[in-house]
């Protein structure tokens, strides 16, 4: 009985040890996959973070999820930079001023530093600077509010650098309703005029981003574009009933029909359900904590103690759970629809445990291998899916571009 015992443990001990010895391998392989492979983010806030507190991101920063040395080390090719436009801009106006003076940024980033950051406009100069060591800054807008009424906006910030529009933000716009609007449906979808805006951005040859809109405008642009769409920082509503925010199964299925992508969201209150109760709980709490110890609001005393209750208190999502997000994709649509919208410097201090900022990467490559992901699906994840939409967006602007009567 003792000798069985004793094969026992040791079976046990050699299944651990092998099991232990595969995580590792799988880190060291996810590493090497990082830096092997083009990484695209559809979706990092930079621009707007640092319009309101400038740091010099090609160092190290101390604040914020993005900057040269940690997306080196993660692995980090091609984050698009939000050109984001807050929904108030609607209402005061400005919103184009805000976001030329964003592009300027950006481009001025990487004019300051070209040994690091270079401008990028298509996937063909993303894969050139890779070869070279570059980071690419491509940029997408979120929120058309600058569009204003004028159509001729569309080629005016394509021309500026502009690759996706992110049709609406917070709030319903003159283009599309939002989804995050509960207060009204004003257009019951897409507007006229952005129906016209969908048409001109596949002339011109720009992807058009359906996070942010509601189901029936995502049904529009379906029913009205000719190239295949994008949502950049989207998640599976599966995980978040009832949050519109993110995608359906049936519009999972739809963007997949149409040959799109859907790049997932790493906020957790984008992943479960547990975390978006308890972003609500906590906020509750901290404003409660705050009036009993007497600490007015926006003060460093406030702030610091907000900072540490949330980190405490708050349920964070995991690496493991925006892994099931992908898993939910490729078993309804396959791996080909899905890749990476991570949303960094703009989900605040939400983002899940194991993938806190641009460094991280690899920790989800090491979680899709653990899953029995090959190489090609992870680089297909990580670059090769936006890139066929993207290539096929410029194809469709150039036919479209051929046929317009002279």
């Amino acid at each position: 009985m003792k000798s069985l015992y004793k094969l026992s443990l040791f079976c046990i001990a050699v299944l651990l040890m092998v099991g232990c010895s595969s995580s590792e391998n799988h880190m060291q392989q996810a590493q090497k996959l990082a830096q092997e492979f083009i990484i695209v983010d559809g979706h990092i806030d930079v621009p707007y973070r640092l319009k309101s507190n400038w740091q010099d991101i090609s160092q190290k920063t101390e604040s914020g999820d993005f900057d040269y040395p940690r997306a080196k080390k993660g692995g980090l090719d091609a984050p698009f930079m939000s050109i984001y436009i807050p929904a108030r801009y609607q209402k005061t106006g400005g919103a184009k001023a805000v976001a030329d003076s964003l592009i300027d940024m950006v481009k001025g980033i990487a004019t300051d530093n070209p040994d690091k950051f270079a401008i990028a406009n298509t996937p063909k100069e993303i894969k050139s600077q890779f070869n070279k060591g570059l980071i690419s800054l491509p940029m997408g807008m979120e929120n058309g509010a600058p569009i204003g009424d004028s159509l001729e906006n569309v080629q005016y910030f394509f021309d500026r650098g502009i690759r996706y529009i992110t049709l609406t933000h917070s709030k319903d716009n003159q283009i599309s309703d939002s989804s995050y609007d509960t207060t009204a449906n004003t257009h019951q979808g897409l507007s006229e005029f952005g129906m016209d805006v969908v048409n001109e951005m596949n002339r011109v040859g720009m992807m058009v981003d359906v996070s942010h809109i509601t189901d029936q405008a995502f049904q529009d642009v379906i029913e009205i574009t000719k190239a295949p769409v994008v949502a950049t920082h989207s998640s599976c509503r599966h995980f978040t009933p009832g949050f519109e925010r993110n995608m359906s199964d049936e519009l999972i299925k739809e963007l997949a029909d149409n040959d799109g992508v859907i790049m997932i969201n790493f906020g957790s209150t984008f992943l479960d359900s547990i975390s978006q109760n308890s972003i609500e709980q906590v906020r509750n709490e901290i404003a409660q904590k705050l009036e009993e110890k007497g600490l007015k609001s926006g003060s460093k005393e406030a702030e610091s103690f907000q900072r540490k209750y949330f980190q405490e208190n708050f349920k964070f999502s995991t690496v493991e759970k925006v892994a099931d997000h992908i898993d939910h994709v490729v078993e309804l649509v396959g791996v080909e629809h899905v890749g990476l919208g991570s949303d960094y410097d703009g989900v605040g201090p939400t983002l899940p445990t194991g993938l806190k900022d641009v460094s991280t990467y690899p920790n989800l490559f090491k979680e899709l291998l653990n899953r029995g992901y090959t190489k090609e699906d992870i680089q297909n994840i990580a670059s090769g899916n936006i890139f066929r939409v993207w290539n096929k967006v410029i194809e469709v602007s150039k036919q479209m571009q051929t046929e317009q009567p002279q």
